[in-house]
């Protein structure tokens, strides 16, 4: 069943591929996206827990963690030599993924320094996404508490304007004849 997902700000909308991809009204005129990978799915479910204060630090929580005892665990793995017990490989990833990065323990092989990257472009780009998704939905509901009900923005104010020269457009086209 294609249902039009629901943005974060709960307005409906699908998302979009395409030149102008990202969220659209539901009722544009574009290609919908319909096949979500299960991370997508996944990643949606979890930063919709995010919605309050209290549910958004469980999040980052929860993400930091798993990123830091997943990275110590693979790099004691992957580079055994220079991070011998679990320990070493957690103190390292703590470190990395915090950005301390004090420099007493670095992996020595290819290995390890893959890994060692994968951890820092997750850590740099990952957790930020994520803070970054969270920090707009405040925002947004920060947005809608302030604004008086009834009253619309000027951004909406300009969308409704740009609609009905739209709608004029489209109907002058409707009534030419083809020629």
């Amino acid at each position: 069943m294609n249902r039009p997902r629901l943005h974060p700000e709960g307005m409906n909308i699908r998302r979009t591929v395409g030149p102008a991809a990202g969220w659209a009204p539901a009722a544009a005129n574009t290609t919908v996206m319909d096949d979500e990978t299960k991370l997508e799915r996944r990643l949606d479910r979890i930063v919709a827990h995010a919605t309050r204060p209290r549910g958004a630090a469980v999040v980052i929580a929860t993400v930091s963690t798993s990123i830091t005892v997943g990275a110590g665990i693979l790099m004691t793995v992957a580079d055994h030599e220079s991070f011998p017990s679990i320990g070493s490989g957690l103190w390292w990833a703590v470190q990395t993924v915090t950005t301390v990065g004090y420099g007493d323990h670095v992996p020595a092989n290819v290995a390890g320094r893959l890994v060692a990257a994968l951890v820092m472009l997750v850590g740099i780009g990952f957790l930020t996404v994520i803070t970054a998704a969270i920090t707009s939905t405040f925002v947004s509901r920060s947005r809608r508490e302030q604004a008086p009900s009834g009253t619309t923005t000027p951004t909406e104010e300009q969308l409704e304007q740009i609609a009905g020269r739209l709608e004029r457009i489209e109907a002058v086209l409707t009534d030419r004849p083809s020629g």
